[in-house]
């Protein structure tokens, strides 16, 4: 089975193709511009040379979230235009998942940590012991001092970060006292191979869905969103 998959949910712009298991081409740009410039034009590369078209595709995914409002939205609409009408299956991959999966093959505990300001970072407990991964909690937006208290549980361990909050988080959970392993560079950021062979796996487990029901995955509101709100309950208090 030839999978296409898109990561696009932070800094990174990534797409990846893989064959089952394994990855015939990655190509990732950290470089500011905005995924909709990238994701499609990186696709169209490596497909051209790896020799395959669209109609090639076996199988489409994405990360869904957490992550940039925008870059999810625009991950999630690539794959649905390349869907439509053509009966591809689609699997939804959460960026946490495909963070914690960069770091399978290292043992300890693995905390994906995406920026989401405000002293919070997007981020999920694993467990590896180099083969496999178990996940420890769910999907959350939590506060670093928060996930300091909580990383106190598995002193003595070896502790992995990944993800574009991977400065940010380490500062911080170093500042708190809590002892960290070096993650290797290659392995910090979002990368469109991992959210293929987390999808590969979710297909195998019957997790597919159509274009139609492919949809993102938010742990707060949009900036915008929550700006507006606060401008409306001061005005109600005003009045």
């Amino acid at each position: 089975m030839k999978i296409l998959a898109f990561d696009g949910t932070a800094k990174t712009a990534s797409a990846a193709v893989a064959e089952g298991e394994r990855i015939l081409a990655c190509y990732t740009i950290d470089n500011g511009l905005t995924q909709s410039e990238l994701l499609l034009p990186m696709a169209e590369d490596m497909l051209r040379g790896l020799k395959l078209g669209f109609s090639d595709i076996e199988l489409l995914a994405t990360s869904v979230g957490p992550g940039s409002f925008t870059g999810v939205r625009i991950g999630v609409s690539l794959v649905k235009g390349l869907a439509f009408g053509r009966d591809i299956p689609c699997v939804a991959v959460s960026t946490i998942e495909a963070l914690a999966e960069n770091l399978r093959g290292l043992r300890g505990i693995i905390i994906p940590c995406m920026d989401a300001r405000r002293g919070q970072v997007y981020s999920a407990t694993f467990i590896s012991d180099g083969k496999e991964m178990k996940r420890l909690c769910e999907d959350r937006a939590v506060s670093l001092a928060e996930l300091a208290e909580e990383l106190r549980a598995y002193e003595g361990q070896d502790i992995y970060l990944s993800g574009d909050g991977y400065a940010v988080a380490r500062r911080a959970l170093e500042n708190a006292g809590i002892k960290l392993c070096d993650t290797p560079e290659l392995l910090i950021l979002e990368n469109a191979a991992s959210v293929a062979k987390v999808a590969k796996r979710k297909y195998e487990n019957g997790e597919a869905v159509s274009d139609i029901q492919l949809s993102p995955i938010y742990l707060r509101m949009p900036q915008a969103e929550r700006e507006r709100l606060e401008r409306e309950a001061a005005k109600a208090k005003g009045e």
